[in-house]
């Protein structure tokens, strides 16, 4: 039972308080918290107490069969470490009821606390995903408050607020408007034990894709086709190997809808293992990204018993870099590669062959050494290419065209299933191409619309995300406000004082190791040091990120501490619950309201002339504003006027805009 107590309503009046408190006390033991405090259990017992008179007054005077209501208490939501103080299940209702103690006032973090579990079970649980689910926050010395807003149909409503006397009847009064006769009465056994399938970081997800679990664990409710996508990729790797075919399958998606997902499962995929063995290895070529799943994975094999030296050898084998691997594999005497399936992540950001030649001394890009390696394996092989919409951000890196270029230029023939996106130049791929032309008779091209995913897995409660950040970078206010018609569940708020912003990503975080918060920055906001947030390529290099997105709060090391922040390079692929984005001046709007772009020389700031370096350096901003999983801060600085790389001008007219695309200031929010 994943609840310290559970029982309806009449049973829960005619239990004495002492033995409820006494089973709450003992599920916690069995639980592994075996040292209860007296003030723990002294929180328990009012709370039981308050439970119990609600209960009463529902019971004698509210709606007909309300005794046959179920209350769970201390209801565990799976692998999250949360904990409602009580969840009350009443026919096609569900309320999530928390407590607070002491307070006289309903204050916005509180609220938060109750509507992020209401969240959470909608966004989840499989039993929650078409009934009305009320949040309520009794703080128990509070006010009397004033009716609440209500809901409309089903989804969560707006918090509803009760003390310790009001609280039957804010439940009563709430449960008369949410209830509606013709929808199916949960059953209240059934819920407590349904499917319950949380959106994983992709570290969550590498540990259990790694432990032999798939996708439909790792998607919730609102993922598009993030199975059906992976699934089509297996499909094509077994046709690939029953044919005898050379097959390029590109991935497309929005930021944070699965891409990586996507191809960390058809490595692990069963229906493609020989004997124990993967048949395939994912690369990528960010390295901070490669780095933290390795850690992550190897920690999580020595948790289960593993020897450390032999998880690092084991995981080492099945996610490596892909500058190390085509440098292994490139020369044609070289070993093949014992893989057939390569799952190339990030594959825009391969390497041109200018880049090649100053690293390498070898003119070609890494899309044609890919290919070169893979045109030796005999009869058959299959690259994975995951595209991401925008996150070109390092000068070098060669983009989706290169790609049809070096297939075109291939001797010998293959298959491509792509999605539209690569091939029409949607929106969500910046309208770059795969090809510039018709393809040549070699190359057999297949559209394939399961082959993009359009739904963010990373932030299922702002699905208009990336929109939104697409239309603040083209310097479209109003056209950003829109899409947060979308988002109400997404906190996105913006502050011009960065210790408040720390207060509310700590308050937002909880210090709980499921809310992870970090600080985000451009590599390029090098005046962020005047404010005590270094960002040169020296200390970043020397620092070790493994920790900053592994370790837990009590860890000064780690993104809690809200004291390091981690560059575009740092974050790509990667995501936390909720962000501290650190506006730079290194993208500053003038008084048209455009953008201007600049980079620090010396002692000034120098406008950022190259065209490929003024698209990475938006592309940098696209991608530290789409880390979010579940709320975003954007910290503008206030500048001083007396220090000119810091002018507090064009700041403000940043400030103003991110207002006008709808961004709340924390002032109002808090």
């Amino acid at each position: 039972m994943r609840a310290g107590y559970e029982a309806d309503l009449d049973s829960l009046v005619g239990t004495d308080a002492a033995r409820v408190t006494g089973l709450l006390c003992q599920s916690a033991a069995e639980s592994g918290h075996s040292q209860m405090y007296l003030t723990q259990v002294d929180v328990w017992a009012r709370q039981v107490a308050i439970l119990q008179d609600a209960a009463k007054r529902l019971v004698s005077a509210g709606p007909t069969a309300c005794g046959r209501w179920r209350i769970l208490l201390e209801y565990e939501i799976p692998r999250r470490q949360k904990r409602p103080d009580a969840i009350l299940i009443a026919d096609d209702v569900v309320f999530v009821i928390e407590f607070k103690y002491g307070p006289s006032t309903f204050d916005a973090a509180a609220k938060w606390q109750v509507e992020d579990y209401a969240l959470d079970l909608r966004d989840f649980h499989s039993s929650c995903r078409a009934v009305p689910i009320v949040p309520v926050l009794c703080v128990t010395e509070g006010p009397m408050p004033s009716p609440g807003a209500g809901g409309i149909g089903h989804g969560v409503w707006p918090v509803q607020l009760a003390n310790a006397d009001s609280l039957a009847h804010a439940i009563e009064t709430a449960f008369a408007t949410a209830h509606d006769p013709a929808r199916p009465v949960l059953d209240a056994h059934r819920w407590s034990s349904a499917p319950y399938r949380p959106a994983l970081t992709i570290v969550e997800a590498a540990e259990r894709l790694y432990r032999g679990h798939d996708v439909r664990e790792i998607s919730h409710s609102y993922a598009d086709n993030l199975q059906a996508t992976s699934d089509r990729v297996v499909q094509a790797v077994q046709q690939a190997q029953a044919c005898g075919l050379r097959l390029v399958c590109f991935v497309t998606g929005v930021p944070g809808a699965g891409k990586t997902l996507t191809g960390l499962n058809v490595v692990h995929d069963p229906a493609l293992r020989q004997g124990s063995r993967p048949p395939g290895i994912f690369l990528s070529g960010n390295g901070p990204l490669v780095k933290i799943v390795r850690e992550a994975l190897v920690q999580s094999c020595v948790r289960s018993g593993s020897n450390r030296k032999q998880a690092q050898r084991e995981v080492r084998t099945f996610i490596q870099n892909v500058h190390a691997f085509l440098q292994t594999h490139v020369p044609t005497d070289a070993a093949l590669p014992p893989e057939h399936v390569v799952v190339f992540d990030e594959a825009q950001r391969a390497w041109n062959a200018k880049q090649v030649y100053k690293k390498r001394k070898i003119d070609m890009s890494e899309p044609e050494l890919m290919i070169s390696v893979m045109n030796r394996q005999p009869r058959w092989c299959v690259i994975v290419a995951l595209v991401g919409a925008g996150q070109e951000i390092h000068l070098g890196e060669a983009g989706l065209a290169e790609w049809g270029r070096a297939l075109s230029r291939s001797p010998e023939p293959w298959v491509l299933y792509a999605s539209p996106d690569v091939l029409g130049g949607a929106a969500s791929e910046g309208h770059h191409l795969l090809f510039d032309a018709a393809p040549p008779l070699h190359l057999r091209v297949i559209p394939d619309r399961m082959l993009h995913l359009s739904v963010s897995v990373r932030s299922p409660r702002a699905q208009c995300i990336a929109e939104w950040v697409n239309a603040v970078l083209a310097g479209q206010p109003d056209a950003a406000r829109q899409c947060l018609s979308g988002m109400k569940d997404f906190p996105l708020v913006v502050t011009r004082h960065l210790d408040e912003a720390r207060s509310w990503l700590r308050q937002r975080s909880r210090g709980d190791p499921f809310h992870r918060c970090g600080l985000l920055a451009s590599s390029g906001a090098l005046r962020h040091r005047a404010y005590g947030l270094e960002l040169s390529s020296g200390f970043r290099k020397g620092y070790e990120y493994g920790r900053w997105f592994l370790g837990g709060p009590e860890d000064l090391r780690s993104s809690y501490a809200l004291e390091v922040v981690a560059s575009e390079f740092e974050c790509q692929g990667l995501e936390l619950d909720w962000t501290g984005v650190c506006w730079g001046e290194d993208l500053l709007l003038d008084v048209d309201g455009a953008w201007t772009l600049r980079k620090l020389v010396g002692n000034r700031w120098c406008a950022q002339k190259d065209s490929t370096a003024r698209e990475y350096l938006l592309n940098k901003y696209r991608v530290l504003l789409t880390r979010a999983r579940q709320g975003m801060l954007i910290w503008v600085p206030p500048g001083h006027a007396s220090d000119p790389t810091r002018d507090p001008v064009p700041l403000q007219r940043v400030y103003s805009l991110l207002q006008l695309a709808g961004a709340t200031p924390l002032s109002a929010e808090l």
